[in-house]
């Protein structure tokens, strides 16, 4: 499996997250899938949001193996939740929700592996560019970043209209969003009705 730590670029103490975050490497490592019957977790199910996929795996890995496959190319010395897991078997990525430290309860008078529960994860904006395709095209199948999107000339320039607006590939997860808003629409329309003056932002114009 590939191992792929999240690097915090803008990291909010305040609210304990990072919405600017990226997973620059990934690291082929070692692991033992104890989940075998299948998924655990939540599953499928319907929330307020829509549809939801809760699947869960459980991997175990060596400690020794961990830090000869990623520790000694990052400061991290054991998993850390919010980092990736790609698993090869599906071609999914998995994140890390929970690492259990105690697994084996100090077997040879020390802890041996790392337990780690996974969630299947959704792709929320982070920055993909780890050079393996397969997990990198996860950014290129969801991202709602139109420069994402955007028609390049050979020496990479953005191509424009006569307006100056940059022109996204048709189809693309952004060309709906950006150019078909209906928000100019929406406000002539409720203009006709609702008067949000300063004097009384509640008062009904008569129609």
């Amino acid at each position: 499996m590939y191992y792929i730590p999240r690097t915090l670029n803008n990291y909010d103490e305040v609210y304990g997250a990072d919405d600017q975050s990226s997973y620059d490497n990934a690291y082929p490592i070692e692991m033992y899938i104890k989940s075998i019957d299948g998924f655990s977790g939540d599953g499928n199910f319907m929330s307020k949001f829509g549809i939801e996929i809760r699947d869960q795996v459980v991997f175990s890995m060596a400690r020794r193996i961990f830090n000869e496959e990623v520790g000694t190319f990052t400061s991290q010395t054991r998993p850390n939740e919010g980092d990736l897991i790609y698993f090869p078997l599906n071609q999914k990525c998995f994140i890390i929700r929970y690492v259990n430290k105690f697994e084996m309860f100090y077997q040879l008078g020390a802890l041996q592996t790392w337990e780690v529960t996974a969630e299947l994860f959704e792709y929320s904006g982070e920055a993909m560019n780890t050079g393996i395709p397969e997990i990198d095209i996860l950014q290129k199948q969801y991202s709602l970043n139109q420069y994402d999107w955007v028609i390049q000339t050979q020496d990479a320039d953005f191509i424009t209209d006569e307006d100056g607006n940059i022109i996204v590939l048709e189809g693309s997860s952004t060309s709906d969003l950006i150019f078909n808003a209906e928000n100019d629409a929406i406000q002539e329309e409720s203009d006709q009705f609702v008067d949000f003056s300063a004097v009384d932002p509640f008062s009904e114009r008569s129609i």
